[in-house]
């Protein structure tokens, strides 16, 4: 491990734990040559399938490009980031555990409008209107009569 003051090669570990998640090993690190201390974390590197977008390109599935989805879903609306990273996480987990090399990006999108609809209903029609395309303001419209009528069945 390279010492981020010195760039010295030669470490030793004082101590090595689970993170708080547990999906990581936090070791506090001494530098051999400056003795100074750092941090370092050991995570298991995953597997993350290729995602086919609707024109038939395929990239790597980006964490960081739903979240920017997600902030501006819900700018300026009572959502905390750390909800929206949890969705990520959530969505980032099960893309994991479905095993798969390749995944439709419609797989993705249907999967931050689940979240959304369950978190903020105005995030989830400013989400839904860019993801879907809405043409005109009748099927936008048509949206938000479904959610209605989903709100006033679950009650």
């Amino acid at each position: 491990m390279k010492c981020p003051f010195c760039v010295n090669l030669e470490d030793k570990v004082i101590d090595s734990r689970t993170s708080k998640e547990g999906d990581a090993i936090r070791r506090r690190r001494e530098c051999l040559k400056c003795g100074k201390r750092f941090t370092s974390y050991e995570r298991v590197e995953d597997i993350v399938p290729m995602v086919v977008k609707k024109d038939g390109r395929r990239e790597p599935f980006d964490r960081p490009k739903i979240l920017r989805g997600l902030e501006k879903a819900c700018e300026k609306r009572p959502v905390s980031v750390e909800l929206l990273e949890g969705i990520v996480d959530s969505i980032e987990k099960k893309l994991i555990n479905l095993g798969v090399k390749e995944i439709q990006s419609t797989w993705v999108g249907e999967e931050v409008m689940s979240s959304l609809r369950e978190l903020d209903k105005v995030a989830y029609v400013r989400f839904a209107s860019v993801y879907r395309q809405f043409k005109d303001i009748s099927e936008l419209m048509n949206e938000v009569k479904t959610l209605f009528e989903q709100k006033g069945s679950k009650q």
